[in-house]
């Protein structure tokens, strides 16, 4: 059988259900992740996408076939496969899911025991080589299948041991996008005292018919905002399709920035864990890494990418990492996704500080930023090399892209790794540089 190279991404597989991705694909992937790894058993887990539990069949006996033991935890979001990998005596994880994408997609994430990333440079394209040759080795044996359902009430009692009670009453509301989020709803209703709870799409529903389960694309949060305006809530949350990100909007029913939330989260982490080390992505406001040294915490710059941030977390001893994106990595997750922790500390900081969601980020209005801004390009090395050339006087960082700091704005350009596009992050001190730099920048990136 043919596989589509394409599939294979940067941090995880994805594509077209059945046209780019079915149960063939799968199966061969499957046997590739056994031969490349060579484990003993793996979790496994799946969203609940209409293709999701005949891939995971065709996933399973991939893996016994293989002569491999399989543990399944069933329905479940990626933050708990992750949690899985580290509390199971397991070498490996996956989870059937095309995380956000919409309905007609499916795909695999993948990770070691403790949910060491495998991704672009950590093993993605040795699975790719194989699977796409489809030779494997035969196995004597059969490996057998285990269910464990209990693994997914310690990881929701594990959870709700992090909120505060007895500091406040707070009324939320939830938009599931009839997602996976709705599998995790239970661990804040264990506080259903102290929290008033409101619920947008809670129930589930693989073809997504409320609207695109991703955060990121702020018109998916004009239900959310009118929700939380009628009813008064103190902040509102919308998940992804697989959980594992999640974004904000204030009692003003507007969006909070993904990197503002990563300076609140910091904030409530540094009073247990003073003096250590937090990664912001490379595109996050300048402020978010002044609100963390005001903290008293360290910072650095991480490359985007969920696999390539767990990496370097590892790497440098980081405890908590933020992405622009609405994913935010835990030490308490094996350096992993917790979304509902996210919701947690950012509710201990409420409670704590008896501020609302917009007095808090008001202190991280401190510039004024772009938004991610696509183009399509022909020639990507070319903008690149001209980026350099033109901006030489500039303080330069290649960890993505091309990133140049100026002593009042600053720009990041990178190559997308699931688009066949180049994207530009422009902050600035004033609205006027702001707006007069990213004219600037955007015209030499689109003469290319």
């Amino acid at each position: 059988m043919k596989i589509n190279s394409e599939i294979f991404k940067a941090y995880d597989i994805r594509g077209v259900y059945p046209e780019e991705i079915n149960e063939d694909t799968v199966y061969n992937i499957g046997r590739a992740i056994v031969e490349y790894l060579k484990p003993q058993k793996i979790v496994i887990g799946r969203d609940i996408r209409n293709s999701s539990n005949s891939l995971r069949n065709s996933l399973v006996k991939a893996i016994i076939d293989a002569g491999v033991n399989v543990v399944d935890i069933g329905i479940a979001t990626t933050p708990m496969i992750y949690y899985a990998s580290g509390k199971l005596e397991v070498d490996a994880g996956i989870i059937i899911t095309a995380s956000h994408n919409p309905a007609e997609y499916n795909g695999m994430k993948l990770c070691l025991k403790e949910a060491v990333p495998i991704g672009e440079g950590s093993g993605m394209e040795d699975i790719k080589e194989l699977a796409i040759k489809g030779q494997f080795s035969k196995s004597k044996l059969k490996g057998k299948l285990f269910k464990n359902e209990k693994l997914k009430e310690e990881y929701k009692s594990y959870l709700s041991g992090f909120y505060k009670k007895g500091l406040g009453r707070k009324k939320i509301v939830i938009d599931f996008a009839n997602a996976m989020g709705i599998e995790e709803k239970d661990v804040l209703e264990k506080f259903s005292d102290e929290l008033e709870l409101n619920y947008l799409y809670d129930n589930f529903d693989g073809n997504f018919p409320s609207h695109e389960a991703n955060p990121l694309k702020v018109e998916t949060l004009k239900d959310l905002q009118e929700k939380v305006l009628e009813n008064q809530a103190d902040f509102g949350i919308a998940y992804d399709g697989d959980a594992d990100r999640v974004g904000f909007v204030d009692e003003k029913g507007k969006v909070v920035p993904m990197d503002y939330i990563t300076a609140l989260i910091s904030k409530e982490i540094l009073k247990k864990k003073p003096g250590e080390l937090i990664l912001i992505d490379l595109r996050s406001s300048n402020a978010v890494k002044e609100v963390i040294k005001e903290a008293g915490g360290k910072v650095q710059h991480c490359r985007v990418g969920h696999s390539l941030i767990k990496a370097q977390m590892r790497r440098d001893g980081a405890v908590f990492a933020g992405e622009l994106s609405g994913h935010y990595f835990f030490e308490e997750n094996f350096k992993a996704e917790m979304t509902v922790l996210a919701v947690i500390m950012v509710l201990n900081l409420l409670n704590e500080t008896g501020k609302t969601m917009s007095e808090l980020t008001a202190d991280l209005k401190r510039y004024y930023h772009s938004g991610e801004i696509n183009s399509d390009v022909k020639n990507s090395q070319k903008v690149f090399e001209k980026l350099k050339e033109k901006y030489a006087n500039g303080k330069l960082n290649k960890l993505d892209g091309v990133r140049i700091d100026f002593e009042d704005w600053w720009f990041n350009v990178r190559a997308s790794n699931t688009e066949p596009k180049i994207r530009l992050n422009l902050e600035a001190k004033t609205k006027k540089l702001m707006e007069e730099k990213k004219n600037e920048v955007l015209e030499l990136i689109r003469s290319y």
